[in-house]
This record gives C-alpha cells, structure tokens and sequence, in this order.
C-alpha cells in the first residue's frame, strides 16, 4: 500500500528582549544556574505578573510577516501541568483566544515545488525552566534562569508531506524571523525549539490518521532525520498489523532511534481557565498598522527582486537573500556602482566564505567596490584581486596600496610587455613556425609564458595584442 504522510509543526522562538515575559529578571543564555530568577518567575505568593511590551511588540512584528491576522483583543490563559522546571505548577500561555491567527508561509518544497504552507496560530506564552540530566550523577538538576522568558509558539497547519518538506518550511521560517530580528534563532541555547506532529494514512485518503508528537531535536537536519525514522516505524508498524498510538516520543540523534516519553496530551488536560492576574491584551488597530508598516522587505520579496530589477539568475538571488546581512552588504556594493553579477559572484564565492567561518562581512562595501574597479581598469587581474581581497580584512590600506605591496598590479607599458615578448618568441622557435604555418590555438601558449616569465605582472589582455602584433 501507498502511504501518505502528514505532518505539523509547533515552533517555540524565544523573542530577542531584554527581559522575562512577566518580570524585569534579564533574558541571557549562559548565566550561572538560578541566578537570573524573581518571586515572579517563581510564582512565589503575592507576585503578580506584569507583561512585556517589546514581547508584545515582537510578537506582533512576527505574526504579520507570517501574514496572520492580529487580533485587538487576546487573552492570557495558565496551562496547568506539574513538571519540576515548572516551580508555579502552571504555564502562562494564550489558549482559545490567541494573539494571531490564519496565516501562511511560501516555501520552495523539493518534491512538490512552490508550496503554501498554512500557520493556524501564534501566541504569547513564557518558558519553563530546564532540566540537567548530566550535571549530578545519577540525579537531575534543575535550572530555572529560563522561567518565564517570552516565547512566540508558531504553530502550522498539517500541510507538510515529507521530512524535507519540514526542514524546507523551517529553513523559511527562521530567514523570516532573523529578517524581522525577532529572534536569533539559535537552536544550541534553546532559542528556537520544534515540536513535530506526524501521522501517515492511505495515499488519496482524505482523513488523518494517529498521530504521534516528536520532540527533541536540535537542528533542522535532525528534524528531517527523526520524522524520517518515525514515519518508517508508524508504517512498519501498521503494515505488520499494529496500531499506531497518540504517544510523545523523544529522538535520539546518536542513535537515530525515536522511544515513547508518554501518552500525549490533550488541551482538556492541560486544564486552561484565563489568568485572573492579567486582563485581556488589547491592541489598537493604529499600533498593529504601524508594526505592519515597519516590516523590512522579507525574503521572498527580496529574492523576487533581485532577479527582475537587478537580473540576478534564481541561484544567486536565493543565496544573497538567505541572510539579511550578506543582502544589505551585496546592495550596498551595487549602489557603490558595481554592476549586479559581478557584485554577486564577488560576495557569494568570497565575502560569504568569511560570513560562514566568522558570521561577519570583514571588507567594507566600498572598499570591494573600489577593487572591483581596479580589475575593471586592468590595474590587476581577477586572480590577483581575490589575493588583495583576502588582505583587505585585515588592513586599512586601500586595495590598490594592498595590490602594489603584493606586487599584483598589472604591467601594461607596451614596452616593458615587449621585451617580455620579444623573450618568448627567441626562446620558441619551433611553436612561433607552427603559429605561422597556421597553428593560432598556440597564441594561449605563448600568453602563458609570458605571464611566466612577468611573474603574473603583465595585462594578459594587451599581451595577446602585442603578442598578434609580432607573431604578424
């Protein structure tokens, strides 16, 4: 039997704030264990919660950039469970009246191309602390710096087919979130934490099948890599007779095996009843207009653009857009007059390198363009200026006091390039007569050892002009 998969996605993004959700305790990864806590976090008697306005803020800036319809009125709800990190026996969350609602992402799926995946939600909700399973042997520790940190839940409609097409739309997601510097994103500190939903069910079936929720997994790849080994199970499972039960199971990325953690929840267990300590959130239409209008130009629309207007092939404009930083440095290399393609094999084959091994454009835009320039003018050639660039990062000189203390500026005087001629030919007696009986492929030869014999110093293009000149 054909089996078709079906898969959701809850996605926790811990919004880029300075403080908590509820409290003025700051919101920083790495602090000593229990340092960074209040009665509030704690939810000792007496403390009541106050909400964060940049949280709001954030979160709204989010929703709309995923195309959600914002609500005037939310509300807070306690999502009541009893877990050790979680010191008030209940969470802060958003339940039936969530900040946002029916929005939508565009992704690129590799099996069924351009593909509109739908967000049923985003809401409001403040983190639990955090369990250490390796700092005491044999015992778990807990840390709860991370209570009440502001948290975004973005959660998909059951739109996605495969595993790639789950990593695909999470790539998406995180370009739009930095875009919008909602949040860093940063899956090492728990900054961005997925939740995956899956089920399978017969090819053409319209119905959903059992689903299980599959959980810690630590980075796109080994989210593709755990609803793959899911899948797999629920579909040997079922063929040889089972039933696929409603369970939580935990991957392991050593093993790649996935194991039942518990039976899944439901909302009813959850018991949700609104916060009595926080009124509903209300927004003005005003305010929700301006967050919209502060958007930057996302990725989608960025990429679009450089192909129509700039005439970028969709390979290079998918790679400068990927990261809002490499598309503000190559834009701003093209308004510093460089033509659009050479700026973009410039960044994508030598600034991006750096981005990738440091995180950082280290070579201003200006200071490319005027290296641009330079092998534009002939002053030196492309291979030379690749060995100014590398330079470049580390210096203040300009590229072309960089080229001269290198040696790389090109030598174009007709007459030192005929000497250098004259020197190739005497030496080649043989390959000059076959030139000359009609053998003109050899022209590449004799260019070549010119530029030997130069040491890389002479303009190849005006070589071969000398060059035809005499060989004549």
């Amino acid at each position: 039997m054909n089996w078709e998969t079906v898969i959701g996605l809850e996605v926790h993004v811990q919004l880029l704030t300075r403080s908590k959700m509820f409290c003025a305790c700051a919101n920083r990864f790495g602090a000593d264990p229990n340092t960074l806590v209040c009665p509030v976090c704690l939810g000792l008697p007496g403390a009541l919660p106050v909400p964060n306005a940049e949280a709001v803020r954030l979160a709204t800036r989010a929703a709309l950039a995923l195309n959600c319809t914002v609500h005037p009125a939310s509300v807070f709800a306690r999502k009541n469970y009893f877990y050790p990190d979680l010191p008030k026996g209940y969470q802060i969350s958003q339940f039936d009246q969530p900040l946002a609602t029916k929005g939508n992402v565009m992704i690129e799926s590799p099996e069924r191309g351009r593909l509109q995946v739908g967000v049923t939600r985003l809401h409001l909700e403040e983190d639990a602390g955090k369990s250490l399973h390796d700092r005491v042997p044999g015992k778990t520790a807990i840390d709860l710096n991370r209570c009440g940190a502001p948290l975004a839940e973005i959660v998909s409609e059951p739109d996605l087919r495969t595993p790639a097409e789950a990593r695909a739309y999470l790539t998406t997601l995180k370009q739009i979130l930095l875009y919008c510097e909602v949040s860093d994103c940063n899956m090492e500190e728990g900054s961005l934490r997925v939740d995956a939903n899956i089920s399978i069910r017969p090819a053409g079936e319209v119905g959903l099948g059992t689903k299980t929720e599959v959980k810690n997994m630590n980075s796109f790849a080994n989210v593709e890599r755990a609803l793959t080994v899911e899948r797999d199970r629920q579909i040997a499972m079922v063929e040889s007779g089972g039933r696929v039960e409603q369970v939580t199971m935990l991957f392991n990325a050593t093993t790649g095996e996935v194991r039942p953690m518990r039976s899944k929840e439901e909302s009813h267990d959850y018991r949700y009843f609104p916060d009595p300590d926080l009124p509903p959130l209300v927004l003005t239409r005003r305010w929700i207009e301006q967050q919209h209008a502060a958007l930057p130009e996302l990725p989608e629309a960025k990429r679009d653009r450089f192909m129509t207007v700039l005439g970028l092939p969709p390979y290079d404009a998918g790679v400068l857009a990927a990261e809002r930083p490499v598309a503000d440095y190559f834009e701003e290399v093209v308004r510093k007059g460089v033509d659009p393609k050479t700026a973009s094999n410039w960044v994508i084959n030598d600034a991006l390198r750096g981005f990738n091994e440091t995180g950082g454009l280290r070579v201003r835009p200006e200071r490319l363009a005027q290296l641009v320039g330079l092998v534009k003018a002939g002053t030196v050639s492309n291979q030379a200026a690749k060995r100014v660039f590398t330079e470049l990062g580390s210096t203040d000189e300009s590229p072309r006091d960089v080229a001269e203390r290198l040696g790389l500026v090109q030598v174009g005087d007709v007459d030192q390039l005929g000497q250098w001629v004259e020197g190739v030919l005497q030496a080649s007696p043989a390959e000059v007569a076959r030139y000359r009986a009609g053998e003109t492929k050899l022209l590449g030869f004799f260019t070549g050892q010119v530029m030997k014999q130069s040491g890389g110093k002479a303009d190849p293009k005006r070589v071969q002009a000398v060059l035809q000149e005499k060989l004549r």
